[in-house]
């Protein structure tokens, strides 16, 4: 499991879902377009749903738990981008659309790199 942190929350994904979003973030950071970015709290944490507003001024880190790069699917990036640029926003979808469950979202302090 990875994390992104941005302001005051950090998120964990699944590395591979994490490389996703990193890719399709970037793009859209590069074209200055700002989004609200939801997702879905697994049951071990107590379930409900998370959001943030993403601005492209401000920093987002991502850290993966992994060494590699996993293989890029360029439909799934694709599908991520175009959800961000929608109504509702980036909604994190695994792979095949479903909506992912994804690890603990912790408010702290201050960002924090290992």
């Amino acid at each position: 499991m990875g994390t992104l942190t941005y302001d005051t929350t950090i998120v964990q994904f699944d590395d591979r879902l994490l490389t996703h979003l990193q890719i399709a973030i970037v793009r859209l950071f590069r074209r200055q377009i700002s989004f609200p970015m939801s997702w879905k709290r697994g049951p071990d944490i107590g379930s409900g749903r998370g959001s943030l507003w993403m601005v492209h001024t401000n920093p987002v880190y991502f850290d993966f738990d992994g060494s590699r790069i996993p293989t890029i699917s360029d439909e799934w990036v694709s599908r991520l981008e175009q959800s961000a640029t929608s109504s509702t926003g980036l909604i994190v979808s695994g792979e095949h659309g479903e909506i992912s469950e994804v690890g603990p979202s912790t408010p702290v302090l201050s960002l924090r790199t290992r």
